[in-house]
């Protein structure tokens, strides 16, 4: 049984910065692209920073230059680095990775349970 396990979240004032990890377990064959996507409260989810497994990555508009995603392959293990967060930051942010269990099956969609970021003074 594939699980997605992240941390990192917390409070942090205005311009500060955090870590987020995601680690993949069960029983994985390969991992396509993994992601972060947040949502703010009344707010729909919305996609943050991704990372295929070629290495390219993308961003939303409103964190480029502020926050990196990557990821440890041999790790099952997504990452994003936080910096000068601001206040509109704050929500729960939420690991994606595309994940197949079998070399012949499609990839599917797997999500973690959220971490909370607050950006507050």
């Amino acid at each position: 049984q594939v699980q997605l396990v992240e941390s990192g979240g917390g409070l942090v004032q205005p311009g500060g910065s955090l870590r987020l990890s995601c680690a993949a377990s069960g029983g994985i064959f390969s991992i396509d692209a993994m992601g972060w996507y947040r949502q703010a409260p009344e707010k729909e989810r919305e996609l943050v920073a991704r990372i295929i497994s070629g290495g390219s990555t993308e961003y939303a508009d409103s964190v480029k230059g502020r926050f990196t995603i990557s990821r440890d392959n041999a790790k099952n293990t997504v990452y994003l680095q936080m910096n000068s967060l601001k206040p509109e930051d704050t929500a729960v942010y939420y690991c994606n990775m595309e994940i197949k269990v079998y070399r012949f099956l499609a990839a599917k969609s797997y999500w973690g349970k959220g971490t909370l970021v607050t950006v507050s003074s």
